[in-house]
């Protein structure tokens, strides 16, 4: 009997234990209809996520056909501190491939007095730079990447046909945060600025947000076509951002000789007395 007694207690254990379970159990079943008698705290959506309005959809168009054509700029500058010791000091800016062979619209501002200029594309692959061109007085420049390969790019619109009231699109690289789409419209137009080292004429404004990191990206119209490099925006204010207007850029592409870039003379890029207007150059000889 005495060895009998540990497998009764067993049995015993196995028992009340079996029967607590059940207990509980029935006793949850019990409360939870209870519970969800009043039905879900939340409603589901009423179309399908995949579903977008047709303004949601031109910007989703726009910004898969523009992306892998809007670059991220870093330029390196040495400064000298108050010990005469140079130091780097590090900027960075966005641009846009005009050209397949690797040549990119950007600020001038983004590169000017860099010592190296570095391009990361939108696969996240890096290439040095080189600088073409700059227009200081409109604050263009043109540089240069060798990717080994031909590379997506945007097509130049038509910024003298807009306005106000119009929907433009910014992409660029605001505080390093690569590929950033923003939205908004045309402000106004034939804006004047005075910056520190330049006046700006003939600038769009825009509501689109335009922060550190974006001067040089590309502004859209609707169509997807550059009307706009993004320049600049006022500190002290919200949704007061400018805009080099793409004409400017195509009098600074179509006469890019002109605006030479040489880094034996890099303040002073021109091969003309004046850089040439969008109807006329002026040779040095007069000719």
């Amino acid at each position: 009997m005495k060895l009998m007694r540990p497998f009764l207690w067993a049995a015993v254990l196995v028992a009340g234990f079996l029967a607590i379970t059940s207990a509980g159990h029935w006793r949850l079943a019990q409360i939870l209809p209870k519970l969800s008698s009043g039905g879900r705290l939340w409603e589901a959506p009423v179309s399908a996520a995949s579903e977008y309005s047709s303004d949601e959809q031109n910007n989703i168009e726009i910004y898969k056909a523009a992306r892998e054509a809007t670059v991220n700029i870093t330029s390196r500058v040495y400064r000298q501190d108050w010990f005469f010791q140079l130091y780097p000091e590090e900027g960075t800016g966005s641009g846009f491939i005009v050209n397949a062979d690797g040549t990119i619209l950007t600020n001038n501002h983004v590169v000017r007095g860099s010592s190296q200029l570095t391009v990361k594309l939108s696969d996240m692959k890096s290439y040095k730079a080189k600088v073409l061109g700059t227009d200081s007085r409109n604050d263009l420049a043109l540089i240069r990447i060798d990717a080994g390969r031909k590379l997506p790019t945007v097509r130049l619109g038509d910024s003298d046909a807009l306005v106000v009231g119009q929907k433009v699109l910014a992409i660029g690289n605001p505080f390093g945060l690569e590929g950033t789409l923003t939205t908004g419209i045309v402000s106004s137009l034939n804006r004047k600025l005075q910056t520190e080292e330049e006046r700006l004429e003939g600038m769009i404004q825009t509501d689109a947000a335009i922060n550190p990191g974006n001067s040089g990206g590309p502004l859209f119209n609707m169509a997807g076509d550059v009307v706009g490099v993004t320049n600049m925006k006022i500190t002290f204010g919200e949704g007061l951002g400018f805009a080099i207007p793409v004409e400017l850029v195509k009098n600074f592409l179509d006469h890019r000789d002109a605006f030479a870039y040489s880094a034996d003379n890099p303040n002073n890029p021109y091969r003309y007395l004046e850089p040439p207007s969008r109807t006329q150059q002026k040779p040095v000889d007069g000719k």
